[in-house]
């Protein structure tokens, strides 16, 4: 086995000094063994002990040489002795590190300690800081409150400067009676805490208190005395009232008695300005309505005979004075453009010569009250501080009296008012101003709105009523020269009827739909007594078709279309009209509509015996219609034409009168397929009923 060169290495370590290599000293041994002698037996022992060696034997068999392999060896052993030193070195560094480790971790040992004893001491300083925090919020508390206490009980000597000597008016006295205010309160807070230091100004408080309230009351008397003044617009100084509210605060608290005169003083004062002036407003007012107004005559059914009354109004309407009271005309702007407009000024007026109908008057007589009392009720809340029913009480101590008085004007012209429609005006003002104060959050006047209700609605339907009954008791026999035009009382009853009917529409009420339902009954009924004076069924037709369509058209020029009322008249004069128009073809087309209701009787009930009696009648019948439709056509023109106050109310008539002929001879087509006409040689003559229809179109209108 080779051995390993380091193994061989290790046994030459011994050097000499000269650092020789082994295979030198070999050689240096062999060339001194003849000269040393005496060294022989040495260097044969060494000798032989490196020739024994395995790898030296195989190096001299191989005939290596001993010099190189001497120089290899060399270099080995420098390398191991390098990497030797490099290991010691290693070594000592290690140590070296050892030493200082364990140096570091004394260090640390000592630096943990420390820390442990800082840790202790920042427990104690946080304990201590917190300590510290507490003691100075609870100084800083005190030292506030103490210094707030001060401030609070010490009278300054500017506060009693100002409260002397300053006029009420300044700002400065007004800012300084906060404050004191605010001290009497805490010094008496402080007195019933058994505070000493209380009793040392309170002496001083308490005279203050008294110069204060004295000026005071001298102020918002001399404000309220100053409303009476003639032609004073006393709104001024009563805004300028609201400024020093907290006047009468401080009265209130400190002085309810005084406080109390100076409310009284202030609510018989305004009473009396508003009464008067109200009073006086309304009077001379009044004067501005027109002179002539409706009366117990002036009713629908009322016949008028007066041939001077009658040329007073239009020659459409032959109805009188009466008519005015019916109609709403313009009249309805006071529930819209005119509700909250400016109030009717009478000296103007009256310089002017304007008249004005009772629903214009009352509307400016109520919207003045309506902005006087929002006024005066926020003025009282804000002023006085009271609210609910302390504030309606107050509210009734203004204007309690001139509500009265309105209520009993409006009372006493209501119980002799026949114009119904100013009344119902009048109902409606009233719904709309009350929503108006709702929306001002001002209920003031709920219980005088709901009075006035009270006097208008039973009025209203109690004229509603005469109405209805006049109506009713018409007698149509007392009426001269009766045409078949429109009736000048089916003419008021469409224009009373389009005014309630579109003024209710905002508002409502089932009374009023049930009178005018009622009232329409009677109108209905009247129309047919009139149209029975007629002795021809035609006539009769005819005033009842002009009539109907009269209403109809000024109730859908005012009312919605699909209103009951309108409904109503359409399905009659729809009715009406069909009726007509039988009766305008019956004289030219007779026959044939005679002949295709028959027919079609037979042939729905299978009765072919009678159909083969009426075969001899379709040769007639055909030729007639040939010979003289066109012409029949022109004549059922010019009469509908002529006929009716309505020109397209006429024109209506004329197509639907050529459209029911167009289906007539349909249906005679009809008739004639079938069996037994079907083989008549006469069918050969029918005309083409498009032929009819284009003739038909000819005397369609483009409007």
């Amino acid at each position: 086995m080779d051995k390993d060169p380091s193994s061989f290495s290790l046994k030459s370590t011994d050097k000499p000094e000269n650092e020789k290599t082994f295979a030198e000293s070999l050689l240096s041994d062999v060339d001194t063994y003849g000269n040393e002698e005496s060294n022989f037996e040495d260097v044969d022992i060494h000798i032989q002990e490196n020739l024994e060696d395995d790898f030296i034997k195989e190096a001299l068999k191989s005939g290596m040489d001993l010099r190189q392999y001497s120089r290899q060896i060399e270099k080995e052993l420098k390398e191991v002795e390098n990497a030797s030193i490099q290991d010691s070195s290693l070594h000592n560094q290690i140590t070296a590190c050892d030493v200082i480790l364990e140096r570091m971790e004394q260090m640390l040992k000592l630096f943990q300690s420390d820390l442990g004893s800082i840790s202790n001491e920042i427990l104690t300083l946080q304990q201590q800081s917190v300590s510290m925090n507490i003691r100075l919020k609870n100084r800083q508390a005190i030292r506030g409150e103490l210094s707030q206490f001060v401030d609070d009980m010490i009278v300054q000597e500017s506060l009693i400067q100002h409260i002397l000597e300053s006029p009420v008016t300044d700002k400065e006295f007004l800012e300084d009676l906060q404050i004191l205010d605010h001290k009497i309160a805490f010094v008496k807070e402080q007195s019933f805490k058994d505070a000493k230091c209380s009793q040392d100004v309170k002496d001083v408080l308490e005279k203050l208190k008294i110069k204060a309230i004295s000026k005071i009351r001298e102020h918002l008397l001399q404000k309220i005395y100053s409303f009476r003044k003639p032609m004073t617009n006393y709104q001024v100084p009563q805004n300028a009232l609201l400024k020093f509210k907290f006047y009468y605060q401080f009265l209130m608290t400190h002085e309810r008695d005084i406080a109390r005169e100076v409310r009284e003083e202030y609510l018989d004062t305004i009473s009396k300005i508003l009464f008067s002036y109200f009073k006086m407003y309304t009077s001379r007012l009044m004067k501005l309505q027109f002179e002539e107004v409706a009366d117990r005559d002036d009713l629908m059914g009322v016949i008028v005979t007066d041939a001077q009354n009658t040329e007073k109004v239009g020659s459409y309407d032959r109805g009188g004075l009466n008519y005015l009271s019916l109609k709403v005309g313009n009249r309805g702007n006071v529930l819209t453009t005119e509700l909250e407009s400016q109030i009717i000024v009478p000296h103007s007026a009256q310089k002017n010569e304007t008249k004005y109908t009772f629903e214009s008057l009352f509307r400016s007589q109520q919207y003045a009250l309506v902005d006087n009392a929002c006024r005066e009720y926020l003025f009282i809340t804000e002023f006085f501080m009271v609210s609910g029913r302390s504030a309606l009480e107050l509210f009734n101590s203004v204007m309690g009296k001139t509500l009265t008085m309105f209520l009993k004007n409006t009372d006493q012209y209501v119980q002799d008012c026949y114009d119904s429609i100013a009344l119902f005006l009048s109902i409606h003002i009233i719904h709309r101003y009350q929503v108006l104060m709702h929306k001002r959050d001002v209920p003031a006047l709920d219980k005088y709105w709901e009075t006035l209700l009270q006097i208008f609605w039973p009025r209203f339907e109690y004229i509603l009523q005469l109405n209805i009954e006049s109506i009713r008791d018409c007698d149509p026999q007392k009426f001269t020269n009766i045409d078949k035009r429109p009736h000048y009382i089916t003419r008021r009853y469409a224009e009373f009827s389009a005014a309630i009917v579109g003024i209710n529409e905002n508002f409502p009420s089932e009374r009023v739909a049930r009178l005018l339902a009622a009232l329409q009954v009677e109108v209905e009924n009247f129309i047919l007594r009139m149209a029975a004076e007629f002795p021809d069924h035609k006539d009769q037709l005819i005033f009842q078709i002009n009539n109907y369509d009269m209403m109809l058209g000024v109730l859908l020029e005012r009312t919605k279309e699909d209103s009951r009322e309108s409904e109503s008249f359409k399905d009659l004069l729809n009715a009406r009209i069909l009726e007509y128009v039988e009766e305008v073809l019956s004289p030219y087309f007779g026959g044939m509509m005679t002949f295709v209701k028959d027919c079609e009787k037979y042939l729905e009930r299978g009765q072919t015996e009678n159909l083969k009696t009426e075969s001899a009648k379709v040769p007639a019948l055909v030729k007639s219609f040939n010979s003289g439709w066109k012409k029949a056509m022109d004549e059922i023109n010019g009469d509908i034409m002529t006929t009716f106050t309505n020109f397209k109310n006429g024109t209506n008539i004329l197509q639907t009168a050529l459209t029911q002929l167009i289906q007539y001879y349909h249906r005679f087509q009809k008739v004639l397929s079938q069996h037994p006409f079907k083989n008549l040689p006469v069918r050969s003559e029918l005309l083409n009923i498009h032929h009819i229809m284009v003739e038909a179109k000819k005397f369609k209108t483009n409007f």
